[in-house]
């Protein structure tokens, strides 16, 4: 499931709420693919050229841009993704109030020992988060260390929140939606198919996630 971000005029006070509401929830965007919609803007729109490196400055990462043009002067500098098909709207998403983490099982890492159910999103930025069972399609994880996974890894797991690229996810059976470290992600399509129910981890390397067997 990618995000939406429609930006409307006037630009720079758009990012102004932007940023409080970053603020108010700043794992929100973490790892999660956005798609940039400027069918609100128009191709002279002021602050139009640097919306894109202003999204990137905010950590946001963007796997495709609709409702616009490479052919407006204000955007022709910018790297377009490739364009997606496919997909359906599922509605506008609050940005939740930030939620103060559980407590640690041990100094530095989160222990649950029950499986993460579709539609929870455990968030512990302090540390490793470990899992007893399995993580459902439609579920969260978001560590600011290592995620562990004790059974089938099917929904997103995002790690290495804080800032740490040494950051592993590992798991008995990798299925997931989208995994990312330190910002940089893979949805369930780039997971290499040999790999798919099969014990694995996933780490940084040269600024992208490898996915590997675990033996």
């Amino acid at each position: 499931m990618a995000l939406v971000l429609s930006p409307e005029p006037m630009i720079a006070d758009w990012l102004t709420a932007l940023d409080a509401q970053i603020a108010r929830s700043s794992a929100f965007f973490a790892g999660k693919p956005v798609i940039l919609d400027l069918g609100l803007l128009a191709a002279d729109d002021e602050g139009l050229d640097g919306l894109v490196p202003a999204l990137t400055e905010r950590g946001i990462r963007l796997i495709a841009i609709e409702g616009g043009s490479p052919d407006w002067e204000a955007t022709r500098g910018w790297d377009w993704p490739d364009a997606l098909t496919g997909g359906r709207a599922v509605g506008a998403l609050d940005i939740p109030e930030e939620e103060a983490p559980a407590p640690p099982a041990a100094p530095g890492s989160l222990i649950l020992d029950e499986p993460v159910r579709s539609g929870q999103s455990i968030v512990y930025p302090e540390g490793d988060i470990i899992v007893m069972g399995s993580v459902a399609s439609g579920a969260e994880v978001v560590a600011g260390g290592s995620i562990h996974v004790y059974g089938a890894l099917r929904g997103r797991a995002v790690a290495g929140l804080s800032g740490r690229p040494e950051s592993r996810i590992l798991c008995r059976r990798m299925e997931a939606e989208l995994i990312a470290i330190d910002g940089y992600y893979l949805t369930a399509e780039d997971i290499p198919a040999a790999l798919t129910g099969q014990p694995a981890q996933a780490r940084l390397h040269d600024e992208n996630v490898l996915v590997t067997r675990l033996d």
